[in-house]
C-alpha cells in the first residue's frame, strides 16, 4: 500500500543568511503545500522579513536551497508604492511582467481591490490614500496574475476591524483555491487560523517566555 504525498509549492531548505557579521538565519527550513497556511512568528530581529524576502527572490541566501512551483505573490510589510501614481497606474505597471495586456491587468486588479474593500472609484494618487487602503493595494498587487504562493508580511497593517476579519476569510478562500499561504504575524491569537506555525529565534539567543509557550 502506497501513501500519496503532495509536492510542496514552496520549499526553503537550510537557509542561512547574515548581514555583515550579524547572523540572522541559521539553517531555517520551511515547506508549504497547496491549500496550506503557515504563520511565521518570532521577536524583532529573528529574521522573519529576511526569510520572506529570500522566498520571494528579492535577496539570495548565503547558503541553502529554495524551490518554488508556480508564481509567487509577495506583499511586503511596507508597501512598495509610488506616491504620485493612482491604483490603476500601479496595476498597469505589472502588465508587462505578467505577460498580460494593460486592460486585462486593470480589470483583474479592480476585481481584487473590490473584494478587499478598496475604494475602486477613487482616482487619487496613493499619497492621499489611508494606510489601510494603501495596504489593500499592496495586497492586490501580490495577487495579480494568479499567484500560487502568497508571501504576506504583516499584510493587514492599517486595516480596521472589519477589514482585518475579512482578510482571514480571504486566507481561507485562497487555501480552498489551492494556494500556499505564508503570513508573518506578531499576534498570537491568529495562530489558530493557520495550519502550522514556524517560530524563528535569534541565533544564539535563549527563547523568551512567549516563544517557549509556543513549543
Amino acid at each position: 500500500m502506497t501513501v500519496a504525498t503532495r509536492t510542496p509549492l514552496l520549499e526553503a531548505l537550510a537557509i542561512r543568511h547574515s548581514y555583515g557579521r550579524k547572523l540572522v538565519l541559521d539553517g531555517v527550513s520551511l515547506s508549504v503545500e497547496a491549500g496550506e497556511a503557515v504563520a511565521i512568528v518570532g521577536e524583532n530581529g529573528a529574521g522573519k522579513t529576511t526569510l520572506m524576502r529570500i522566498c520571494a527572490g528579492v535577496i539570495r541566501p548565503d547558503a541553502g536551497n529554495l524551490r518554488v512551483r508556480g508564481r509567487v505573490g509577495y506583499c511586503p510589510q511596507i508597501p512598495g508604492l509610488f506616491d504620485l501614481l493612482t491604483a490603476d497606474e500601479h496595476l498597469a505597471l505589472f502588465a508587462p511582467a505578467l505577460g498580460l495586456s494593460r486592460r486585462e491587468v486593470i480589470e483583474q486588479g479592480r476585481t481584487l481591490l473590490a473584494e478587499l474593500g478598496f475604494p475602486v472609484g477613487d482616482r487619487s494618487p496613493t499619497r492621499y490614500l489611508s494606510g489601510g487602503s494603501r495596504q489593500k493595494l499592496n495586497l492586490a498587487l501580490a495577487l495579480l496574475g494568479g499567484a500560487r504562493v502568497l508571501l504576506l508580511d504583516e499584510p493587514y497593517q492599517g486595516f480596521d476591524r472589519g477589514a482585518y476579519v475579512s482578510f482571514w476569510e480571504h486566507v481561507a478562500g485562497w487555501q480552498a483555491d489551492g494556494m500556499a499561504v505564508v503570513v508573518v504575524t506578531h499576534l498570537l491569537a491568529e495562530l489558530s487560523l493557520v495550519d502550522r506555525v514556524l517560530e524563528l529565534t535569534i541565533p544564539g539567543k535563549p527563547p523568551t517566555a512567549v516563544e517557549a509557550s509556543l513549543r
